[in-house]
């Protein structure tokens, strides 16, 4: 943390309260179209929708474009807030010189939902990367890794805010100092993947974060 460059946010449940209501959805995508496996829409959380298809739905790929369209339906409707805290904090961290970016498994469908809704999001960070911007979908590193290239970076000199399981594992497998929001899984869950863990960004500020780091 002391030699910190650039800090790398995931954007579901770190950025934006979104969890809850994919939770829902892929759930009942889960009972409809796979109720052999009950834990479905936990499993898949922080992964990317083309690793969604390959792991989950190779034997029924001429659902895929129904699934598809009921997804984009869905997350045009979907509510965007952002997480408690975490637009004051993103911009003390620009003030300082920290580097700032998205690094979502979201497709590019999916970012224009939610900067229709959040048109000033670009604004708050230096990059935005998407699903389409790395080959291997989290648990993969390497979304994190192209990140710190992004800054001319390694991941050692990264911070990675996540919430999701296999995101928490892809920022721990690229080497960054990893901090876990409790927003979808609770402490227990998160805490074995992280440096430290938070429940949100109220009051949270650089020193802070060092301190319990």
């Amino acid at each position: 943390m002391n030699t910190l460059k650039a800090a790398l946010f995931d954007l579901d449940g770190v950025i934006i309260d979104t969890e809850s209501q994919y939770s829902l959805f892929w759930g009942s995508i889960g009972r409809q179209y796979r109720p052999d496996v009950p834990d479905f829409a936990e499993r898949i959380k922080g992964t990317t929708l083309e690793s969604i298809y390959s792991n989950w739905f190779t034997h029924l790929e001429d659902q895929l474009p129904e699934i598809t369209r009921q997804l984009d339906e869905f997350e045009q409707q979907m509510q965007y807030t952002y997480i408690e805290g975490v637009c004051s904090f993103i911009k003390s961290l620009r003030e300082v010189g920290i580097k700032t970016a998205i690094v979502t498994a979201s497709n590019e469908a999916k970012m224009r939902s939610v900067l229709r809704v959040h048109p000033e999001l670009p604004t708050l960070f230096d990059r935005i990367l998407t699903s389409k911007d790395y080959a291997a979908g989290k648990p993969a590193p390497d979304c994190y890794i192209e990140g710190a290239k992004a800054f001319g970076a390694r991941p050692e000199e990264c911070v990675v805010f996540e919430d999701s399981i296999n995101g928490l594992r892809a920022g721990r497998d690229s080497g960054a100092f990893v901090v876990a929001l409790t927003t979808t899984n609770p402490y227990e869950a998160v805490a074995p993947l992280a440096d430290i863990v938070i429940e949100n960004f109220k009051g949270m500020t650089l020193d802070e974060l060092k301190a319990k780091g």
